[in-house]
């Protein structure tokens, strides 16, 4: 690794420390929301239905984020992308009480628990363009793509050890992970109040809609954003998981936990060592290549005969993952100009969240027709036939050779 560490700058110091605590909160919330709704749902429905309720977890999500991230990215280009990012976390906090006072109760209804997951898609749609635009005001560009890798070992740090110890926990007692994510959001709000103000660049009375339209001029930002969207969307596997653990394989909570932990720690893994050997060149062609093997890692995972192919495959598909959102991150904080970031990142955040929400809902319908296996082996195909086409539809990407600043931003920057 060359240059200064970002750790060497106090405001990225709180940053990270905001991104690996929330991050931790979130995952411990998110999968006991999932594995509360599918295991209240297998107590009086079938698989089937059981399994379109789970979908339906991820478009509750989903709905929100669609309608108001791109919003929140003009506000974030217009106003203190702190005050937005810390708003976010404290409304996350409120969920994590709420979930914490239903799973108090003896039998919690449905409703609510789709109600609370509706209320932390909204603050995603306020926390992600926020503070994914913040992060470049932290550090020199130079420090740039090593930051981006650190940033991801926070976020897949918390990917890791959410998942497993949401799922110990909850098997201990049912509030126990909500009120340990509770603890974690005000130790993230606390370091969000620890850095100070940054200067930015006046995005000026630009609208929301530059945003779509500098994606849409930019080959490699819109090739890089939408390659995710359709491989995350056809292939993603998360919706799954319950399914396999309490249905397919019979592991319980704590294989849940150990399953949606496990493509975490590939990419963590894969992050650490990008922060120590960055990749150099031909980034266009390892980003497609990562996705291809994403696919089929999927298909490997939906064909598992037991937890320790299926971990294998996850830990396989996260490592791949990382590689893909080191590069697309990479090139999108670097192709644009930072009075765009905040709607850029509104942009990226919405196809992220599609490809996240709506593949949960796709997997969770299509897994309702078909069957879980047949379901996420069909996405993992589609994924790979996919990626094969977005080659040739984006040339312009897979020829892309280093993360570097583009001409034209270096002179604009001076």
């Amino acid at each position: 690794m060359t240059g200064p560490s970002p750790f060497a700058f106090p405001a990225w110091r709180a940053f990270f420390l905001a991104r690996l605590t929330a991050t931790l909160a979130q995952m411990m919330m998110v999968i006991v929301i999932g594995w509360q709704v599918y295991d209240l749902a297998r107590r009086t429905m079938p698989v089937s239905e059981a399994a379109f309720l789970l979908g339906m977890v991820g478009l509750a999500q989903f709905l929100p984020i669609v309608g108001l991230t791109l919003l929140v990215g003009q506000l974030a280009d217009r106003f203190d992308r702190r005050l937005i990012a810390r708003a976010a976390i404290a409304a996350e906090l409120a969920c994590a009480v709420a979930l914490l006072t239903l799973a108090r109760l003896p039998q919690p209804p449905l409703w609510p628990l789709f109600a609370v997951a509706a209320t932390l898609g909204a603050a995603r749609a306020f926390a992600g363009p926020a503070m994914t635009a913040l992060a470049p005001n932290l550090v020199p560009p130079a420090v740039l793509p090593t930051a981006i890798a650190w940033s991801s070992i926070g976020f897949q740090t918390g990917a890791v050890l959410g998942p497993l110890a949401g799922g110990l926990l909850y098997d201990r007692a049912a509030p126990l992970p909500y009120l340990a994510a509770a603890l974690l959001l005000v130790a993230s709000l606390s370091a969000l109040l620890a850095i100070p103000p940054v200067p930015r660049s006046d995005a000026g009375r630009a609208s929301v809609g530059e945003g779509l339209r500098y994606v849409r001029r930019n080959p490699i930002v819109l090739g890089a954003i939408s390659l995710d969207l359709a491989a995350v969307i056809l292939a993603g596997a998360t919706a799954m998981l319950p399914i396999y653990a309490r249905d397919i394989l019979h592991v319980g909570a704590e294989g849940l936990g150990l399953m949606r932990a496990a493509p975490a720690i590939g990419a963590a893994l894969v992050a650490i060592a990008l922060t120590r050997f960055p990749l150099r060149n031909r980034v266009g062609a390892k980003l497609f290549a990562s996705v291809g093997i994403f696919a089929v890692a999927t298909i490997g995972f939906g064909l598992a005969p037991n937890l320790e192919v299926a971990v294998a495959a996850l830990v396989i598909l996260g490592a791949a993952d990382m590689v893909s959102v080191y590069v697309r991150a990479s090139l999108i904080q670097l192709h644009t100009p930072d009075a765009m970031r905040g709607r850029v990142s509104a942009v990226s955040l919405v196809f992220i969240s599609a490809s996240n929400e709506l593949g949960e809902f796709r997997a969770g319908t299509l897994a309702a027709l078909l069957g879980a296996v047949q379901a996420t082996v069909l996405g993992g195909v589609l994924a790979l036939l996919v990626t094969l086409l977005w080659a040739r539809l984006f040339p312009a990407l897979a020829r892309a050779d280093r993360l570097d600043i583009p001409d034209d931003l270096k002179a604009a920057r001076g």
